[in-house]
């Protein structure tokens, strides 16, 4: 009879949790902002992903330094009503930065790299070429981990199927067939942060040199498996094995050409991974922190990793801290993020490019987990969206909508961050409107004219559309208001020899 009562016992408590998770999960899908009380309006999840466009959301929610539950909504392919699983493969684009910089801590560890050593004492195949603007400075891998090398290339934007592939090293020099520009100098190291994919692209290759592997075979054996990412890789294109798991990437309502880009980036931006082998590794992170496992790093570089930004960012909401990333590849966005000691943590990953509907996921969890110290704000709407289907009928009624809720309904829509317009005008560059997308951009120079990345944008339509003096003024314009603008000073550059002939 004892064992019956302690089966009972038992039977009633799982059957208590599991209704207090199905609860969960009921709220979080019927009533996505259930905690902000500003609202007036209940969104469920599916309306949220209808307004942001994105076709498919997968998470997994950590609790108590365990996965709580996970699911996936959506479709991974619209065009083959190819339903997303727990199991579907997302890119996790700058998120590769995490797990990349497990991989070069742990070689650090074993006393095959310095943290604090120049670069070019670990770099065979190349090396990086100081000039005057380092000021005699060397440096470190510390240095490319958090972002203070003072290097350019913030992030890359892929290659379609079937074109060619540059080598790590002609990716670094911006030499054919990258499609981005040299990884250099454009401040002396130390000085400050300036986030820089390039950088991280560097210890891929230190990587490699080091230990005479493929970036990543090496993950493979030395990385993902003893954190049990066993569905994870970082095989840039995908091994065919692994194709019938690949979501699909979507720009809006666009299929991204070929269905994904490829990221020969690979340290940067090149895993293909799922929530719940994420989970997996803010878990073993969360516990290596308190000392509890020694899977991949030692709880003292564990803290170092942490403390100094290693390939995270850290956030301190009143003496309460959380580690995370975000990433953003060509048709995909996601989002992780963990606490150092209460065991909570998710992982969101969608098939779209709207960051936004992440935040709204990621703060429906912290509230029904009660996070502690963790920030609940209430986001106004986005602007951009809500203009987009009238701007794509009409510019200019899109344009007199925008002007008409900001006189009237100011404090309901988001008028303050100047991506909202950005991001809409970039979607009318990449479809060939290049009308429109000046409109927009010029709407956004009038709205932000302090801004040095607005005018770099109209700056980049008036190329587009050859105009060239107009944005020859644009690039001078936002070097005036940002000196460091790479990429300004290299458009100016094309100009002037288009102009000479």
């Amino acid at each position: 009879m004892k064992k019956l009562n302690i089966i009972l016992l038992l039977l009633l408590s799982f059957n208590s949790f599991s209704q207090d998770v199905n609860d969960k999960i009921k709220t979080f899908e019927n009533n996505l902002n259930h905690w902000d009380k500003s609202k007036s309006k209940k969104w469920s999840l599916k309306e949220r992903m209808a307004f942001y466009e994105v076709n498919a959301v997968s998470i997994a929610v950590i609790k108590d330094y365990k996965v709580e539950w996970v699911k996936a909504y959506g479709y991974a392919d619209l065009s083959k009503k190819k339903l997303a699983t727990p199991q579907t493969l997302f890119q996790a684009a700058s998120i590769s930065k995490s797990i990349n910089s497990l991989a070069i801590l742990k070689l650090v560890e074993e006393g095959k790299l310095g943290l604090d050593n120049d670069i070019n004492n670990y770099l065979k195949d190349w090396k990086f070429p100081y000039d005057s603007i380092s000021k005699g400075k060397k440096i470190s891998i510390a240095n490319l981990l958090n972002h203070t090398a003072g290097l350019s290339i913030g992030g890359f934007a892929g290659y379609e199927k079937g074109t060619k592939l540059p080598t790590t090293i002609e990716t670094l020099n911006g030499v054919k067939p990258s499609n981005s520009n040299a990884v250099r100098s454009i401040f002396e190291p130390s000085l400050k942060f300036q986030y820089s994919g390039g950088g991280t692209t560097i210890t891929q290759l230190i990587l490699e040199n080091t230990t005479g592997e493929k970036y990543e075979e090496y993950m493979m054996k030395n990385v993902l498996p003893q954190l049990g990412m066993n569905n994870s890789s970082f095989n840039q294109p995908a091994a065919k094995e692994k194709e019938i798991l690949l979501a699909t990437g979507y720009n809006i309502d666009k299929e991204v050409e070929g269905k994904y880009h490829i990221y020969p980036e690979k340290a940067a931006a090149g895993l293909w991974t799922n929530p719940t082998d994420l989970a997996k590794y803010i878990i073993e992170t969360q516990l290596s922190l308190l000392g509890k496992s020694n899977k991949i790093l030692s709880k003292e570089m564990s803290v170092k990793r942490v403390d100094n930004n290693f390939g995270v960012f850290v956030n301190d909401f009143k003496g309460t801290k959380y580690f995370g990333h975000s990433g953003g590849n060509e048709g995909f966005v996601c989002y992780y993020t963990g606490d150092f000691e209460g065991g909570n943590g998710i992982v969101v990953m969608t098939n779209g490019r709207m960051p936004m509907i992440n935040n709204e996921i990621v703060s429906s969890i912290a509230s029904l987990n009660n996070w502690k110290n963790y920030p609940l704000e209430s986001k106004k709407e986005s602007i951009a969206l809500t203009i987009r289907k009238e701007s794509q009928k009409n510019i200019d009624k899109g344009i007199e909508l925008y002007k008409n809720l900001k006189k009237n309904n100011t404090a309901d829509y988001n008028f303050s961050d100047e991506s909202e317009l950005n991001q809409l005008g970039y979607e009318f560059l990449r479809d060939a409107k290049i009308e429109s997308a000046i409109k927009i951009f010029e709407l956004n120079v009038n709205e932000f004219p302090n801004s040095a990345n607005v005018y770099d944008s109209r700056g980049e339509a008036y190329f587009n559309n050859k105009e060239y003096l107009l944005s020859k003024s644009d690039y001078l314009k936002s070097l005036e208001l940002g000196p460091t603008n790479q990429n300004a000073k290299e458009m100016l550059l094309k100009i002037e020899k288009l102009l000479q002939k």
